[in-house]
């Protein structure tokens, strides 16, 4: 049975702090469809009081932007998807790619190093992947003693790629 409700205190501060990682977080309404995972949505609060009122309870609302998983230490983790960086002001912990290297990232290509343009890195292995015109890509794993330096963990063409069976 899946179950929709606000984020608690807790895991808004998951989100918060998965945020910071990457720079300052632009919205502070969240909600949480709960079933096997906990999948978080940005909503706005107009929104919310819409769903509230209705009889059929929905199964999902708003921007999907995440899970919160409990891992083998059973520590909860948020792990976000491209989408959540829409409401992240980036400012660290990204790349920027040429032309031809944003495209093949697109198509899920890694990345030499020649074909960055700019990067800030700053702790996490983790990048917010961006194109020259600062549209997000996706996500990447920096590897600076590798000759891919950044490994695509997932981007926006993966929906395109993805087999139907």
């Amino acid at each position: 049975m899946l179950r929709y409700r606000r984020v608690s205190s807790h895991e808004f501060d998951l989100i918060l702090r998965e945020a910071e990682k990457y720079g300052e977080l632009k919205h502070e309404f969240f909600g949480i469809v709960e079933g096997k995972f906990k999948d978080v949505y940005a909503v706005n609060e107009r929104v919310w009081k819409e769903i509230e009122n209705l009889k059929l309870k929905p199964y999902s609302f708003g921007t999907f932007v995440g899970t919160i998983k409990t891992d083998k230490n059973l520590v909860e983790r948020f792990y976000p998807n491209v989408e959540f960086f829409y409401f992240v002001d980036i400012s660290k912990n990204y790349a920027i790619l040429k032309p031809r290297s944003a495209f093949l990232f697109t198509t899920g290509k890694d990345i030499p190093r020649e074909g960055i343009k700019e990067y800030k890195w700053e702790g996490t292995r983790k990048l917010v992947i961006l194109d020259e015109n600062w549209t997000i890509l996706g996500i990447g794993r920096i590897q600076p003693r590798k000759k891919v330096f950044i490994e695509n963990i997932t981007d926006i063409g993966e929906f395109i790629r993805r087999h139907r069976k």
